[in-house]
């Protein structure tokens, strides 16, 4: 038997037996109900018509997500300019970070950013790799050649990769430069000098 009881505290509708539900109707027409597992099914509520302070809605708890979820974001920033070596090394760092996966199968999406300006010298060729610890992911030769003649010369780069570091330890990227060419000359990047700007890092681990 179904009830409806009430005191000074609460109103109480009780429906009575296994597989019972209360059901909310206006005008006839049913518009919501609970069932007697506690699941809210709501009908024809129209979502426009709520008015007054809805409580905040967390995503802490969803199910049923079972890839891309992001699950960290990290960002590094360089402090200053840095000086690249005469050489083809591009071994130099400008900036590094680190972030501890939450699970093997996470992603790392790595955005990178790196600002490179003449120092002096003639043709510096700007280079960039990016390595996870010291295994080497990505490289690129000759990014872009500045001029004896232009010395307030800038040049930008930026990319992004998605690595698969399949670990739960930490892991430090590193993105670092210098001159592809080897030519004897020198240059700066990530900092004030020579109108450059700071390099960057964003680390987003991505549940897969």
């Amino acid at each position: 038997m179904s009830t409806i009881k009430s005191s000074d505290e609460h109103l109480t509708l009780n429906a009575d037996g296994s597989s019972k539900d209360i059901k909310f109707q206006a005008n006839g027409v049913e518009k919501a109900s609970i069932s007697s597992a506690g699941a809210f099914t709501s009908t024809t509520i129209d979502a426009t018509k709520l008015t007054g302070n809805l409580p905040a809605i967390s995503g802490a708890n969803l199910t049923g997500i079972v890839t891309g979820k992001v699950l960290q974001v990290k960002h590094y920033e360089s402090s200053g300019a840095v000086t690249f070596p005469q050489d083809t090394s591009i071994t130099t760092t400008m900036v590094s970070g680190a972030i501890t996966p939450s699970a093997t199968t996470s992603k790392i999406l790595v955005l990178q950013f790196m600002s490179f300006g003449l120092n002096g010298g003639n043709y510096p060729a700007c280079s960039a790799k990016l390595f996870r610890d010291s295994t080497e992911i990505w490289q690129k030769i000759h990014l872009g050649y500045m001029d004896v003649n232009s010395f307030d010369r800038r040049f930008d780069f930026s990319r992004a990769n998605y690595d698969s570091p399949n670990t739960t330890s930490e892991i430090t990227y590193y993105l670092k430069g210098g001159n592809g060419t080897g030519s004897g000359f020198s240059g700066t990047y990530g900092g004030a000098g020579n109108k450059t700007s700071p390099g960057t890092l964003t680390l987003i681990e991505i549940g897969a």
